[in-house]
């Protein structure tokens, strides 16, 4: 149950439709307004209150984002591009996708791996893209944005910080999870947090220095899907032994190189690794002797 205000109704008994502890039902209790016949019951309870903390639940959401540096700017700043929050309920196997895109007119440079079909980085490429228009062109290693410009470009992406904050805060309210699932995820968190999120309450796992602390090696996403054998067919996420239906409209999203695609890969590869455990190492020492054989 996530945190929130709501609206408790509760027939004159007394007995309310969710425990909300002694203070909290004592001071609610003393509310009582008319509203009609509801189902035989003359009287009922209404009041606003904050809910109860989230139960535990086995639901599990991943996060993922794509970000980078201000093409010409500092290279300690980086502007959010968008944002994707993947929700999966583990009992009827649905999927939820939640997804933001930042329009501001500035441009910043992608950072992406260029790979081999092992999932093995070749070589690292940029390019510059247009937050506003989504238009792409090349990057120039030489090219800076004068000084006198710069608080100009800080103060078009300011507004971008509370789009952050609220869509994070308003789905992690919408969506009943305790586990926050994220992939080398320090930075992505970071970068939330400076935009005023709160993940405490959280149980924040990140999938990356899990797989590194049983395996001692440092896997890529890129790998892990090979691994994995992730693929989209349809409206289905599909690896080795799991598919799962996604609607048709959010299955649109999912397209390489957005956020989207790659919530999509650590969802599948974090149920892999936790429902087909052997299957996973075994194929995954398998592909890192391939990457040796090969080198």
């Amino acid at each position: 149950m996530p945190t929130g205000s709501g609206i408790l109704i509760t027939p004159d008994t007394g007995k309310f439709l969710r425990k909300v502890g002694k203070k909290t039902e004592s001071r609610l209790a003393n509310k009582k307004t008319w509203r009609g016949n509801h189902k035989g019951l003359p009287f009922c309870y209404i009041a606003a209150f904050r809910l109860a903390p989230r139960q535990m639940n086995r639901n599990i959401a991943i996060l993922e984002l794509k970000y980078g540096n201000i093409y010409g700017g500092p290279p300690n700043f980086y502007a959010i591009s968008e944002i994707a929050l993947l929700v999966f309920e583990i009992n009827s196997r649905k999927l939820f996708l939640e997804s933001w895109i930042n329009n501001a007119p500035v441009d910043i440079v992608n950072v992406y791996a260029e790979t081999n079909d092992l999932g093995h980085t070749l070589a690292r490429k940029r390019e510059v893209m247009d937050l506003h228009s989504g238009e792409v062109k090349p990057y120039e290693e030489d090219f800076r944005i004068p000084q006198e410009h710069l608080p100009g470009v800080f103060n078009r992406l300011k507004g971008s910080r509370n789009h952050v904050k609220s869509f994070i805060e308003r789905n992690f309210r919408k969506y009943a999870f305790e586990d926050l699932i994220v992939f080398d995820g320090r930075r992505d968190l970071f970068l939330c947090e400076r935009c005023g999120a709160d993940f405490s309450g959280y149980n924040v796992i990140d999938l990356q220095r899990e797989l590194n602390r049983k395996t001692e090696y440092l896997f890529s996403l890129n790998k892990l899907s090979v691994v994995v054998n992730f693929r989209l067919v349809n409206s289905n996420l599909k690896t080795n032994n799991l598919d799962y239906w996604l609607h048709p409209i959010a299955a649109r999203q999912v397209v390489p190189k957005s956020a989207a695609w790659d919530a999509a890969r650590l969802l599948m590869i974090y149920n892999e690794w936790n429902n087909h455990h052997e299957d996973f190492l075994r194929r995954a020492q398998l592909l890192l002797i391939k990457i040796k054989t090969e080198k």
